[in-house]
């Protein structure tokens, strides 16, 4: 995201530190974990459970700085009649990553990603859209009202454990009782709407993976992409179109991401799949993307403006990005360089356009292209799996 060459930024701490990477992924100096070992450790499992925490480094950092960045890409419409299926796992090793990033919705649901990231530049939550919020946009809406509704009848019961309100799964169940009238309600607004007929078959087990595990009672970055892939789905079918992404992103999933936030403290969600102090949040990573896409060219705000007290008071409320930032400070103590290291060597980048692209870099590698993640993806009709 930046030259190696760059300087670090290092007026916003008091004491020095080495640079994790100033182009977010180079390599470095700093230590890392030690490698899987034959000889000292257990070999890696070919299964490891979303809720355990994943290997905390960065993986292969130089390959995440030379990729290429991922760039938006139109969705393909998937035309009626439609052979409306119900989804399922298809993902067990690396060799199915690599099949599904050559695949045509591989590559079409990461440039989805980058054209909602893209068609937010420069705007804050608070801006006017660029066209009134279509049928879909409010549907959706009402459907994250509705979910949000729940948790208020809802309240977490007495326990004694750190992570893991049981009173969750009775919020899941209610979810699950509720989504086939709620994507009824989105799909009724369709120009052709008896085309989507039974369309909660194929859409209901993306979107009852979108908010969290209720077995585990975890929440991670695949929960997140999974609504992401619900999202996607409805752009397949027609229900959301590419005027529709601005309020994609800054109502619908704005909405998402605050109750995912009530979620979260609510019930004690435990992160699933923890990049641990090496990640850049432990429930999420779109927001990272949308909000420094939110920032690019902005006149005052650098990256380095994280560590201001006063802008994130001011501008969590309009920025994405800086209210992922102060949520994390809320919630971990200690030094913002200890807790968070990858957050405070991507604020020595040198403007947003280069997190950006980071970030769109990084979420491919280090969400999309791990097992342990996307192992739990899903693909039905709208998501082909190409054998």
């Amino acid at each position: 995201m930046s030259n190696p060459g760059s300087s670090p930024a290092s007026a916003h701490h008091d004491h020095e530190h080495t640079p994790l990477s100033r182009s977010c992924g180079a390599p470095t100096t700093a230590s890392t974990p030690a490698p899987w070992s034959g000889t000292t450790d257990s070999p890696p499992p070919a299964y490891r459970p979303i809720r355990l925490p994943a290997i905390t480094a960065p993986t292969n950092t130089a390959a995440i700085v030379l990729s290429p960045v991922p760039q938006p890409l139109p969705v393909p419409p998937a035309a009626p009649p439609h052979a409306l299926q119900v989804p399922a796992k298809r993902i067990a090793s690396p060799d199915d990553i690599a099949r599904f990033h050559a695949s045509v919705h591989g590559r079409h649901f990461l440039g989805f990603v980058a054209a909602l990231s893209a068609s937010v530049h420069g705007r804050k939550l608070s801006d006017p859209l660029p066209s009134p919020p279509s049928p879909a946009v409010a549907a959706l809406l009402d459907l994250i009202s509705a979910l949000a509704g729940l948790v208020a009848s809802t309240p977490p019961l007495p326990h004694s454990f750190r992570y893991g309100n049981p009173a969750f799964r009775l919020w899941h169940e209610k979810l699950t009782d509720s989504a086939s009238e709620l994507i009824s309600r989105i799909a009724a607004t369709a120009s052709s709407p008896a085309d989507l007929a039974g369309a909660e078959v194929e859409l209901a087990p993306y979107l009852l993976d979108s908010f969290g595990n209720a077995t585990r009672i975890d929440y991670g970055t695949g929960h997140e992409t999974n609504f992401a892939a619900f999202l996607y789905c409805l752009a397949r079918l027609g229900v959301i179109t590419e005027t529709d992404y601005p309020a994609v992103v800054l109502r619908v999933f704005a909405a998402y991401l605050d109750l995912m936030r009530t979620l979260q403290d609510t019930y004690q969600l435990e992160p699933a799949g923890s990049h641990g102090v090496w990640g850049l949040d432990d429930y999420h990573f779109l927001p990272f993307i949308f909000g420094s896409a939110q920032l690019i060219d902005h006149k005052y705000m650098k990256p380095k403006s994280i560590h201001n007290p006063d802008i994130l008071e001011n501008f969590s409320k309009e920025y994405m990005y800086l209210a992922c930032v102060a949520y994390v400070k809320k919630v971990k103590k200690g030094p913002f360089v200890e807790h968070s290291p990858m957050l405070d060597d991507i604020s020595g980048v040198a403007n947003w356009k280069k997190v950006n692209s980071g970030v769109l870099k990084m979420y491919k590698a280090e969400v999309l292209e791990k097992v342990p993640i996307m192992q739990h993806f899903l693909f039905g009709s709208l998501i082909k799996w190409e054998d």
